[in-house]
């Protein structure tokens, strides 16, 4: 059985195990004895190493498979310094332990980025061809970190995928709390389109991803939907039995919102995912947020 490495098991890479553990033999990292414990409990091999930390990659095991990178950058700067040190402790592994026969490991590496790396594009209908054009620092650090690994990927010999990941949803990662608040939303005349996929369809994207081997590039893992930020928020009160937000202007966006909520106000595009479903064999569980947003009873 292949071995595959975890680096950054969060939500969707726990989501995605039951599937990968039926072809690898799974490995991860984690930072906390907490979530060592965890993922051990799930039947995991893990062990604790920090990203931020270089001198704790030196025992990793790297000579695996297949890497799954789902840690996020840090959160500040316009580098990814957690995937630079990752890439640094990937090439000291194979310098001291040359992979089988003398092979680069591992062979195949899968990244979860973000859309974000698009930037704006006032609406239009976006494929994996587009270049980027980040507008914000953490996307600027997706860039860098999707540079980094294909530089690795480049020199080895390896295939790499990169999955570039809109607004993450499923029954307990709803916009509740912004709802309960009364945050606001753009009217829809200044409102922006914003892509969507289910946490369990992205940790199938994931999976899928992983057992393609022989594929490698870039690709939108969104579902179809084709809507508003407005619009979604709506929906989500709607079947939580929640007031709409109520909506403003975007000129009084500035002292209505966070900083953190107008830059994602400042981006608008609309994914085109054929690629995922052509070359990954993807069927979506969820195909838009309307087939996956439950309704209040549903969601306990």
């Amino acid at each position: 059985m292949k071995r595959l490495l975890i680096v950054g098991c969060g939500d969707i890479a726990t989501r995605a195990l039951p599937l990968l553990a039926k072809t690898f033999r799974l490995s991860a990292i984690a930072r906390s004895a907490a979530d060592v414990a965890r993922l051990r409990a799930l039947g995991v091999d893990a062990d604790c190493a920090d990203l931020d930390n270089p001198d704790t990659l030196g025992g990793v095991d790297f000579g695996v498979d297949c890497l799954l990178h789902c840690a996020p950058p840090p959160n500040a700067g316009v580098l990814d310094t957690r995937t630079f040190n990752l890439v640094g402790a990937l090439a000291r592994a194979n310098e001291s332990t040359p992979g089988k026969s003398g092979a680069i490991l591992p062979r195949h590496i899968v990244y979860l980025s973000t859309s974000g790396v698009y930037g704006d594009c006032a609406g239009a209908w976006v494929d994996e061809t587009r270049a980027t054009k980040p507008d914000t620092p953490r996307a600027t650090r997706r860039v860098d970190a999707e540079h980094a690994l294909q530089a690795w990927a480049d020199a080895s010999s390896a295939s790499l995928v990169i999955l570039r990941v809109p607004g993450i949803y499923s029954a307990d990662r709803l916009p509740l709390s912004r709802l309960r608040a009364g945050t606001p939303v753009l009217r829809a005349e200044d409102d922006v389109f914003s892509n969507h996929i289910h946490a369990d369809d992205l940790a199938a994207i994931t999976a899928a991803a992983l057992e393609a081997e022989s594929v490698s590039g870039i690709f939108n893992a969104c579902d179809d939907t084709e809507m508003k930020m407005g619009d979604y928020f709506d929906l989500v009160a709607t079947r939580h039995g929640l007031p709409l937000p109520p909506r403003i202007l975007r000129a009084d966006a500035a002292v209505r919102v966070s900083p953190d909520l107008l830059s994602f106000w400042s981006e608008s595009r609309r994914l085109v995912n054929r690629r995922m479903k052509k070359e990954l064999g993807v069927r979506l569980r969820y195909p838009t947020v309307r087939d996956g947003v439950p309704v209040l009873s549903e969601a306990h």
